[in-house]
């Protein structure tokens, strides 16, 4: 096939774009230019894009002895998933860039423009694997991508390769180091690529300015005074600006976040604790919607936040009711679907978690309880 191997400059997108080649397939390699005033250097491990990172893409490119592009696709990424990351910490959600990155960048103007130039796949370092359009954990469970890649259609899926997935990180580097390939123990990436400081709440003042609010109890007594909730996130335990811990000296952790009027919830662990899921934009691996609940393994967080569950699709959403409690469970995550069966790798869908509920909603046998 003629291929388009997306290189970010770091060891697995290397890695993947030389499996292409040694597939046999007619590799391109590109790497995108996010944003409008790239850095010279990356800061240690955070940040990404820079012009150092495309130095090193177009040196493996050199190396692999394929053709190499820079594309500038700075102001689509800022709409895409920069504006749309300030507006969703704006109205109170904790959403992943990453998600949308994959969602509306790699996978759809970058494959949208690969496809109207005649290539037949896009190539990525992601730690998954895809095979007959499903789409499954990566054999490196701490690397796994799965997650941030469920947000993906089976038409994005069928245009999608995913080289480095079966193998462990360590050995990705071994064979880069093997292949004479510069990146081999070049630092992974870390935190948020736009926000190379790493200190999202700065960034996020920066955008939305000072809307003051209050920091309230269960009892809605208030506790303190906040510049705006786009500093905080379900599940939240330290920065909330508190004296101390609660009467009992346990400590405290944000439970609700109201945009509307401002008000942080803060309550103890027990409070976090979720037995239901309601999300929009659901989105299933197969294209199809199941015809009644399944049995699955709901995922709410990029690693971690598991829970075997019963999903239903409702509208073009869906219903998650869990057999196990969930904490940190924020308006904006996705939630994603595994097939529960002994690998439990396979994925089913996902959708944005839109809303939840406190309360177990199923008996032991799986049916609704009557509440």
């Amino acid at each position: 096939m003629r291929v388009l191997a997306a290189m970010s400059g770091g060891v697995d997108s290397a890695v993947a774009a030389a499996r292409a080649v040694d597939a046999g397939h007619e590799v391109v390699g590109v790497h995108l230019a996010l944003s409008a005033t790239p850095g010279t250097l990356r800061t240690g491990s955070r940040g990404c894009c820079s012009k150092e990172d495309a130095g090193d893409a177009r040196r493996a490119a050199d190396v692999l002895g394929i053709p190499f592009y820079v594309w500038d696709f700075a102001d689509r990424f800022k709409e895409d998933v920069i504006d749309d990351f300030v507006a969703a910490y704006a109205a109170g959600e904790t959403p992943n860039p990453c998600l949308r990155c994959n969602e509306k960048i790699k996978f759809s103007a970058l494959a949208d423009r690969a496809v109207a130039l005649g290539f037949d796949a896009v190539v990525t370092g992601h730690y998954a694997r895809l095979a007959d359009g499903v789409l499954r954990r990566a054999v490196d469970a701490d690397k796994d991508q799965s997650y941030v890649l469920a947000v993906l259609t089976a038409q994005q899926l069928s245009r999608a390769m995913f080289p480095v997935g079966d193998t462990p990180k360590p050995r990705i580097r071994e064979e880069a180091a093997e292949r004479g390939l510069a990146v081999a123990n070049k630092p992974d990436s870390h935190d948020i690529c736009f926000i190379p400081s790493g200190d999202t709440r700065a960034f996020l003042g920066a955008k939305i300015g000072i809307r003051p609010g209050a920091i309230v109890d269960s009892d809605g007594q208030e506790l303190a005074r906040h510049d705006g909730v786009h500093g905080f996130t379900i599940g939240q335990r330290k920065g909330l600006g508190l004296p101390g811990p609660a009467a009992d000296g346990k400590p405290r952790y944000v439970t609700a976040i109201d945009p509307d009027s401002g008000t942080v919830r803060v309550g103890s662990a027990e409070d976090l604790r979720v037995w239901a899921v309601e999300a929009d934009r659901a989105i299933w691996t197969s294209d199809t919607a199941p015809d009644g609940p399944i049995e699955c393994v709901a995922q709410v967080r990029a690693h971690g936040g598991t829970a075997p569950a019963v999903a239903e699709a409702v509208g073009d959403g869906l219903v998650v009711r869990l057999r196990e409690p969930l904490t940190g469970v924020a308006r904006g995550q996705a939630v994603v679907l595994y097939r529960p069966d002994p690998q439990g790798d396979e994925v089913i869908g996902s959708g944005t978690i839109a809303g939840t509920a406190h309360e177990a909603v199923m008996s032991d046998t799986g049916s609704e309880a009557a509440r």
